[in-house]
């Protein structure tokens, strides 16, 4: 028998609130959270169970498949781009070169250029060191410039390839990856300009102060940093190969020999692989090569529970597919003046403030509103940009970079509330904004 739609809604609503109360209130990692969180939604939509544990299984390998590659060589550069001191080159190249005047700009650009190739943690947890040698030798507020730093590195992580969010997310939409991250950038200069450049000059008032001696953190000499521009270099080898592929589709013939080479070196999975060996070659002699490939390989390691949690969420999302909730919800708003990519926006940003992890937040909003993109003529590089815009909204208490910006600022909950949330919020604004501005215009 067919459960109504409005059932379907409430079994929705069950699995939200109970992922919720799972990783809230019982603690549990959310990897088991949303494997429970499935298996409980097919179980009330009556489906069979062999079909149910077939149904997770297919989810959790076909999301995995599309992205794994690209993570595990993303977190390879990121890890030889720390372990060399490209990361930190590229901050002080950038701040030296904007002067102090233009300090928040140099701190935004930095960020940016640096959370391209980094996951957000991995990314801050680098730059902390020069944003609070940054703060001493300016006088800036702390506050200040952390807010211009992480709302950059928050944008790269939420809308921009390879970071896990937006490419399981093109994945399930079948999106064009290097369309993808030409749309993002366009996008993310808005948001950039307005959390970045604009919302810190009405937090100079709160005050922090940076908090030494948390963590370890390497830190380099000038003298033994390799130069600006290898490292920048390095740094932008996945965005130039990916733009050069997009470049080609839509300049030259489908059947030219060339955009064939582009298309296979601008695949994300490849252009990633480039990027690591480039980086081996051109930064290698910036540290002994076998300790850089010994500690690159080490670093796949943290990302064992990133790719647990993108399973396991491409599972949730699979039983929401095969037990007909996504076409059942997408059903429920077709007549409505409501678009897939504001719909999309707005699921994402329940869940996130439901969940906490914008990776659920958007890969949850992706199954849900699959059905209705696939029946429509929007684009679907714009709808893995609104839901990543809709995936960061509203960050709270259940949200680590949420503890993570309070730590190492030393804020209170309320000023925390009042500087990384708002910052948060006012990204996915400005970039459903960006998104909806782009859909009129190609």
């Amino acid at each position: 028998m067919t459960i109504p739609a409005p059932n379907a809604a409430i079994v929705l609503v069950f699995a939200i609130a109970l992922l919720l109360f799972m990783i809230s209130y019982l603690k549990f990692n959310p990897f088991m959270s949303l494997i429970i969180a499935s298996i409980a939604t097919g179980i009330l939509m009556q489906m069979p169970l062999v079909a149910l544990v077939t149904a997770i299984k297919k989810g959790a390998g076909e999301t995995l498949g599309g992205i794994v590659l690209t993570l595990g060589f993303g977190v390879m550069l990121g890890s030889i781009l720390s372990e060399t001191g490209a990361a930190q080159r590229i901050s002080s190249g950038l701040i030296r070169f904007f002067g102090e005047k233009r300090i928040k700009l140099a701190m935004v650009l930095t960020g940016f250029i640096v959370g391209i190739a980094m996951f957000y943690n991995a990314g801050f947890i680098i730059l902390i060191p020069l944003l609070f040698s940054v703060v001493r030798s300016s006088g800036q507020p702390v506050v200040y410039l952390g807010l211009a730093m992480a709302s950059s590195l928050s944008i790269t992580h939420g809308f921009l390839p390879p970071h896990p969010g937006p490419i399981a997310v093109a994945n399930i939409f079948k999106a064009d990856i290097g369309l993808t991250l030409a749309y993002g950038f366009l996008v993310a200069i808005p948001a950039m300009i307005a959390a970045g450049i604009i919302f810190p000059e009405f937090r100079k008032n709160i005050n922090g102060k940076p908090l030494e001696g948390l963590f370890e953190i390497k830190t380099f000499e000038a003298s033994a940093l390799p130069s600006f521009a290898a490292s920048i270099f390095v740094a932008l080898v996945p965005v130039l190969l990916m733009g050069f592929a997009t470049v080609g589709e839509l300049t030259m013939p489908h059947d030219a020999e060339i955009l064939k080479i582009f298309k296979f070196i601008g695949d994300p999975n490849v252009s990633m692989l480039i990027a690591v060996l480039v980086a081996f070659a051109v930064l290698g002699k910036a540290a002994t090569m076998k300790d850089l490939i010994a500690r690159s390989s080490t670093s796949l390691s943290s990302i064992t529970m990133v790719l647990l949690i993108t399973g396991a969420g491409g599972a949730f999302k699979e039983i929401l597919s095969q037990t007909g909730i996504s076409l059942q919800i997408s059903n429920f708003f077709i007549g409505s003046s409501l678009s897939p990519l504001l719909l999309g926006w707005l699921i994402a940003t329940l869940v996130r403030v439901c969940i906490g992890s914008a990776t659920i937040a958007g890969l949850t909003a992706a199954g849900i509103v699959q059905p209705s993109v696939a029946s429509s003529s929007v684009s679907p590089e714009l709808m893995v940009l609104a839901i990543g815009a809709g995936s960061l909204m509203l960050s709270h208490l259940n949200d680590t970079g949420f503890w993570i910006f309070k730590e190492y600022f030393s804020l209170s909950v309320k000023d925390t509330f009042k500087t990384w949330t708002l910052m948060e919020t006012i990204v996915g604004v400005v970039g459903l904004g960006g998104v909806l501005v782009l859909q009129q215009l190609i």
